[in-house]
């Protein structure tokens, strides 16, 4: 990181607990990009059904089975609560409810569910809301917008069920390393290059807007948030700012000297108001997000603890100190498993992502070129859907490079257009062993190879992995 100031771009704030300016660049980011979030990252749940359908497949026979036992206590409501934080854009609830209702043939359980969607960006609601699988389930769709460490107006104990799916990544988190016989956290403070700032005619306006988090000015100037240029340094950790210091100081006993580890206190949070709104005998609280519970990994220097997607920071998930933190919350029921684990234990055979299967390809990786590597894409896609077969309707989202030679870009443009709409839903879809076998021949025509995806179905989970955390 820079740390000459004779040699820096231009200032634009002081040096903050990354977690402040954490914060701070994902209200610009959802703010200004919000309608495009899918061109910086997608979820498992953007366009896919197979993880929504799991969760319905889940409560569907944990509930039926609490009501069977007759474990629910008689002063309990009829109705079942479910919570989403961070809808995104409305996929998971509609597919979680629509297969819900399929399920439930004896209407036993989705007439008595009603599903919240939680955020704190008006926009993100009102967009998920108008999600078109949702029109048939809205006579039990709310939304809340606040805060969603305290959700103002829901009574202690009154939920059955709260989900949040790559969520905690986007939430503050502290970068906290031993020092010495101290704990230290990382500080940061934003620069603008110096391309973009030599473009900028009023840079006292674009300073004070920026600090102010005023929208409506700072879309008057050219998109910044790709052009931030950040200092770093160590600071002795404020403990009146961070909660859980006894479970946190435990757990870097466990890390070396100057190793820097997450601490997702956006995560915590999470937890902390789940204890409150949790029914005794709830079916619980679930977070899907990328990270490791593995102290070794943890304890690695070299470890990725962040990235950044269209300007706005993304962080690895400590399990280990969440589970930490949930059982000193008394949430003492826990479990952590890979997320494709917990998505092929309700199908019922093996599952890999599209992009997994990609990775197997002989050519995959480096050797190709940005447009090389679409054209796999949409021919492995095209392959696949000979097939198989989506409940719903969904039209995949491709967009094209501009580095792509004419006669190619005409060839995968055709491609795209004659993909059915009941097809892989998306690039990040979850493929089953079934629907590989189907498609062996025209897979193997591409240059797969039988073995490599036999091998990819059952490898061991990455040492940083999509997981499914569970509480309750």
């Amino acid at each position: 990181m820079l740390q000459d100031a004779d040699a820096l771009p231009q200032l634009i704030g002081e040096y903050k607990p990354l977690d402040q300016w954490q914060t701070h660049l994902n209200q610009l980011f959802y703010g200004l990009r919000g309608d495009k979030l899918r061109s910086y990252y997608q979820t498992f749940a953007s366009a896919d059904f197979r993880l929504a359908h799991a969760l319905a497949a889940d409560y569907y026979e944990r509930v039926a089975k609490r009501e069977k036992t007759g474990s629910r206590p008689p002063s309990f409501s009829d109705r079942l609560t479910i919570l989403e934080l961070g809808p995104g854009n409305g996929n998971l609830a509609a597919c979680f409810l629509s297969h819900l209702n399929a399920l439930d043939r004896q209407r036993a359980i989705y007439p008595r569910v009603r599903y919240i969607m939680v955020d704190w960006e008006q926009p993100v609601l009102d967009g998920a809301l108008a999600h078109a699988d949702l029109a048939g389930h809205r006579d039990r769709v709310d939304t809340h917008c606040g805060s969603i460490d305290h959700i103002a107006g829901v009574a202690d104990g009154t939920i059955d069920r709260i989900i949040c799916n790559e969520l905690w990544n986007d939430l503050p988190t502290k970068l906290l390393a031993k020092q010495g016989g101290e704990v230290e956290e990382e500080y940061i403070r934003p620069n603008l290059s110096e391309t973009l700032h030599a473009t900028i005619q009023d840079w006292s306006a674009f300073v004070r807007a920026f600090q102010a988090k005023d929208l409506g000015v700072l879309e008057t100037f050219p998109p910044f948030l790709d052009e931030l240029v950040w200092e770093k340094e160590y600071r002795k950790v404020e403990w009146k700012d961070i909660p859980y210091r006894k479970t946190i100081v435990e757990f870097l006993q466990g890390i070396d000297q100057e190793v820097v580890v997450p601490v997702n206190v956006g995560a915590f949070a999470t937890l902390k108001e789940a204890k409150r709104l949790l029914a005794p005998d709830a079916i619980g609280f679930s977070a899907f997000d990328a990270g490791t519970a593995d102290m070794n990994v943890l304890n690695d220097p070299e470890k990725p603890c962040y990235g950044q997607f269209g300007g706005q920071y993304s962080f690895m998930i400590n399990f280990a100190l969440v589970e930490a933190v949930a059982k000193h919350l008394g949430m003492n029921k826990t479990s952590l498993e890979p997320q494709r684990e917990f998505v092929g234990r309700s199908l019922n055979t093996n599952a890999i992502t599209l992009m997994e299967l990609l990775a197997t390809h002989p050519s995959a990786g480096p050797k190709l070129q940005s447009w090389e590597q679409d054209r796999l894409v949409l021919k492995t896609i095209k392959a696949l859907n000979e097939t198989f077969e989506s409940p719903y309707r969904r039209r995949l989202e491709f967009p094209l490079g501009t580095n792509i030679p004419p006669d190619e870009r005409e060839t995968l443009g055709a491609i795209l257009r004659m993909l059915k709409e009941n097809g892989i839903p998306d690039t990040v879809a979850y493929l089953t062993e079934d629907e590989l076998t189907h498609a062996q021949k025209e897979l193997e025509d591409l240059g797969y190879e039988h073995e490599a995806i036999k091998m990819a179905l059952s490898a061991p989970p990455s040492p940083i992995e999509y997981c499914h955390f569970a509480c309750r």
